[in-house]
């Protein structure tokens, strides 16, 4: 097979634990959306468009200090650990502005977190560790993800829309509300198909009706761990491996 565009490629950043502050926050399409400054973002750096940065949330009553970082690894002091997850990271380099989109459900820590905050709030943060470069002009690209994943595709979307449609891209997106499909509608040149409900069945019915073709070709599936895997499986030995990228956003609790 002729490589037509380089693989994917891994990079490695320096990690560092940053303290942020809240510039902004506002509600954006069943996300909230929130604009972080300091100076401690000199520095930061996000080459993949999937990239994750761990967010540590604070708990009353408790004071947070970050880890340090060692030529040994990471080491903790203390036994306060806050809930922590993990984000897409949306950096303004100019502005010195790191943008997360929180999805906004039922009794998440971070979710609950973000509602309730507001400007002059802090936060510390993680990473990114190392970033996955992937070329924006394969000719033929695939990006299946539920919300957790929504703020990834929006990031890589934005960017392939000024290589002027010449590229074909597929998008499934699985929602619980239709409602949550305006956060991608200033994107309307891409063909987006909406699963509404979450059903793997339905979203393996729409992979196995496409066409892969042979080269030239990248392949993203996001979501739920378990869920995965199993809309990984029927693209096993067919495509390469190294042009696959299959990540657990999230794990289900009732497995």
């Amino acid at each position: 097979m002729n490589q037509v565009t380089p693989y994917p490629q891994r990079v490695r950043n320096e990690l560092r634990f940053r303290e942020i502050t809240v510039l902004s926050t506002e509600r954006v399409s069943g996300f909230q959306r929130i604009v972080f400054g300091g100076e401690s973002l000199a520095g930061f750096t996000s080459r993949g468009f999937d990239d994750h940065i761990k967010l540590f949330f604070p708990q009353p009553g408790t004071e947070f200090v970050p880890p340090q970082v060692t030529d040994e690894g990471i080491v903790w002091s203390g036994d306060v650990r806050p809930p922590s997850r993990d984000y897409t990271p949306l950096f303004n380099a100019e502005r010195q502005e790191l943008t997360i989109d929180f999805y906004v459900h039922d009794a998440g820590a971070a979710s609950d977190w973000a509602v309730k905050a507001k400007p002059g709030d802090k936060l510390c943060i993680g990473g990114p560790r190392g970033s996955l470069v992937v070329p924006e002009n394969y000719g033929w690209q695939l990006y299946v993800c539920d919300e957790s994943g929504m703020p990834a595709l929006r990031r890589r979307l934005e960017t392939l829309s000024a290589l002027n449609n010449a590229v074909k891209v597929k998008a499934i997106v699985t929602l619980s509300d239709p409602a949550l499909k305006s956060y991608l509608a200033h994107l309307t040149q891409f063909d987006i198909d909406w699963v509404i409900g979450h059903d793997e069945q339905a979203v393996a019915q729409r992979l196995a009706a496409l066409n892969v073709p042979q080269q030239d070709y990248f392949l993203w599936i996001t979501g739920e761990g378990k869920v995965v895997k199993r809309l990984c499986e029927p693209f096993e030995g067919k495509v390469d491996a190294q042009l696959l990228r299959a990540q657990a956003y999230w794990h289900s609790k009732n497995d």
